[in-house]
């Protein structure tokens, strides 16, 4: 493996963590109908706003997501809609995975 392509793994393997948490998954789905302020998303998880807005501040770093602010809140969107094939892909892998295999 050259020094380029291992960056590029890398650089998947960090968009792929910052997905590897069911809460951060749930705010992506989210984000996929419409932009939303944290105080929205903080309902939905049954989180306060620091955690919500830590993991999308994860997010962000990754590129997954886009914020801008208007007077005290903080809208965040879906940056990159094609993920969202990434994460139906997934949805078919479950599907076919025995039970058994399953987590």
């Amino acid at each position: 493996m050259t020094e380029q392509e291992l960056l590029k793994f890398k650089a998947r393997a960090a968009v792929l963590k910052a997905l590897a948490h069911p809460t951060r998954l749930w705010l992506v789905e989210q984000l996929q109908q419409q932009e939303r302020c944290v105080c929205e998303l903080t309902d939905g998880v049954n989180a306060d706003i620091s955690t919500v807005s830590k993991h999308l501040s994860l997010l962000r770093q990754a590129g997954i997501v886009s914020s801008r602010r208007e007077g005290k809140q903080i809208f965040y969107r879906i940056e990159t809609p094609c993920l969202l094939k990434t994460l139906s892909c997934l949805e078919s892998v479950i599907e076919k995975t025995p039970p058994n295999m399953q987590r």
